[in-house]
């Protein structure tokens, strides 16, 4: 005799009692990118619906942020100047530092999170320093261990390293420790891909490498049991959150990763990602609102347990609606 699993599927009553997978709120981090300036409310044309803001255009943002039930932000800046060590990044008074000082006094409750890497301050656009035209590893991490720390002592609650240099966790780590934040969580960028869907991210930041490509530190695209070495490393470094990114095209990576380490994942859905669904919904070749939230209900079932998303705000919006 045949199972009769339709039985479960007749109405949305019985289909939301069996459902395994939801997203809600706490599933989500937005991303913000603020830039130095005054009055300024930028849409990013890559990213529609998101935008530069200045310090004091914040508070408009933050206020959406905390209504909608979404607890934490990914904090990106945009500097002024630039040069080849990326100086600003851990400047106390660096865009993303004065940044942090503004929301906490907006908003004390909002989850500050802060991307740890050269690639947007630096005039060539790579993630590390660079001598005779290579990305020095070791001499990268000390630059790394400014940032982290410049960020957390103006008050990140979270530290996360997107450079993708060995031994980086370590060194965040160690220099937090030092300093007496040892309570201060870091979220690895474990496994980060050398993709094409970051190219309205680049747009956005400013970080297009000015020579070469990323592909001799980023992870190669075909490579899966590589992804898992890399989250392990970190794990063993001390990251208190690993990551996949991108999301959409790496879901095997993510299923893998948690199903090895059942650790703390987060999952970035890029910014390529994120555009190619406006874009056709824009088009009307597809349904933006529920091809979003398929993507993002598919990232949580492969494993996620913290989705960085272009779309957390609407996602928000639409599961209030569906209620």
């Amino acid at each position: 005799m045949f199972k009769r699993h339709r039985r479960l599927r007749n109405n949305e009553a019985i289909r939301s009692l069996v459902r395994e997978t939801y997203l809600t709120p706490n599933d989500f981090i937005y991303p913000i990118f603020v830039v130095e300036g005054e009055n300024i409310k930028s849409e990013i044309s890559g990213l529609p619906g998101n935008y530069h803001y200045s310090l004091d255009k914040l508070d408009d943002i933050i206020s959406e942020i905390s209504a909608s039930g979404i607890k934490g932000i990914l904090l990106f800046g945009i500097p002024d100047e630039k040069d080849d060590i990326g100086s600003s990044a851990f400047d106390k008074n660096g865009i993303v530092q004065k940044a942090i000082r503004k929301i906490k006094e907006l908003n004390n409750d909002i989850y500050i999170i802060t991307d740890i890497c050269m690639c947007q301050y630096t005039d060539h656009g790579h993630c590390g320093i660079i001598e005779d035209g290579i990305i020095k590893n070791d001499k990268t991490l000390e630059y790394l261990q400014s940032i982290a720390l410049s960020h957390v002592k103006a008050g990140a609650d979270m530290v996360a390293p997107s450079d993708m240099m060995d031994g980086r966790i370590q060194s965040i780590r160690e220099i937090l420790d030092e300093n007496g934040y040892e309570d201060t969580p870091i979220m690895a960028y474990s496994a980060k891909y050398a993709s094409s869907f970051y190219g309205p991210f680049r747009d956005a930041a400013g970080s297009c490498p000015q020579f070469g490509d990323r592909k001799t530190y980023q992870m190669d695209i075909g490579n899966g049991r590589e992804a898992l070495r890399e989250i392990e490393e970190d794990i063993l470094e001390g990251a208190d959150i690993v990551m996949v990114k991108p999301a959409l095209s790496y879901l095997d990576v993510i299923r893998s990763a948690k199903d090895r380490f059942d650790y703390p994942l987060a999952a970035y859905n890029v910014s390529g990602e994120y555009a190619m669904v406006k874009a056709a919904g824009q088009l009307g070749y597809i349904d933006e609102k529920k091809i979003a939230l398929e993507i993002l209900t598919s990232i949580k079932r492969a494993g996620a347990d913290i989705i960085i998303t272009y779309f957390a705000l609407d996602a928000c919006k639409w599961i209030k609606d569906l209620k």
